[in-house]
């Protein structure tokens, strides 16, 4: 069973309703220059994106967050979106049952959290994150057409998603968001090992899994995204 711990809980914000299925392929770039933005002081963000038990308590400064932070956020912002609307296409296909569709339910929260958090990080900076009407998501067809192509798809979703959160904590000149993002890919690699063990393959392989730059995050996610 995927483990309820979620990674950087936030002062909640607020999460829509991921779509319903049946938007056909469309691919857009998301650009570096859509996701970086200026200005913003770090305290009330750090206070926002911190946990509910104080995880982020008293490590407010007056010091901007850098740009690229900043950009790291509006990617993960966009990647949990997606994340959150794969489980929900995954959950509605019904294509599983018992423990399996339990475990994607589970993912789907999950990835709710984690999305609270990330757009925590934007908003506590005086931003606005992107919520789910702010993107077209769109799947190759037959993604949903059976439990394999599912599974599949899940493993190459949430293979960027670890990938994003691996990148951006190697990145983050902001020390203490660290912690928070790799508890969150720590979460994510359960769910990529779920996945693969239900698309057949074995939970865990590689001891040392693959960061993505921003770059290569973005890219993989231009597929799926509009």
């Amino acid at each position: 069973m995927i483990a309820d711990n979620v990674a950087a809980q936030a002062v909640f914000i607020g999460i829509s309703q991921a779509k319903p299925e049946g938007a056909s392929n469309v691919t857009v770039t998301l650009s570096r220059a859509q996701i970086v933005s200026r200005g913003f002081k770090v305290g009330a963000a750090l206070l926002t994106a911190g946990s509910a038990t104080g995880l982020l308590a008293g490590t407010a400064s007056a010091d901007a967050i850098p740009d690229d932070d900043l950009a790291y956020a509006r990617l993960l912002v966009a990647a949990e979106l997606l994340g959150v609307d794969f489980y929900a296409h995954a959950v509605a296909s019904k294509r599983f049952d018992g423990r399996a569709q339990a475990s994607l339910r589970r993912a789907r929260f999950n990835e709710r959290e984690h999305y609270k958090s990330v757009a925590g990080i934007l908003s506590g900076a005086g931003q606005t994150p992107a919520v789910a009407v702010d993107f077209d998501f769109s799947y190759p067809k037959g993604s949903f057409a059976s439990r394999t192509a599912i599974a599949k798809l899940g493993v190459t979703l949430e293979m960027t998603l670890l990938g994003a959160y691996l990148g951006a904590v190697g990145a983050l000149q902001t020390s203490a968001l660290k912690q928070p993002l790799a508890r969150i890919a720590a979460s994510e690699a359960e769910h990529l090992g779920v996945l693969t063990q239900l698309a057949g393959g074995t939970p865990f392989e590689l001891s040392f899994p693959e960061a993505l730059t921003i770059e290569e995050a973005s890219n993989e996610l231009d597929a799926y995204t509009s």
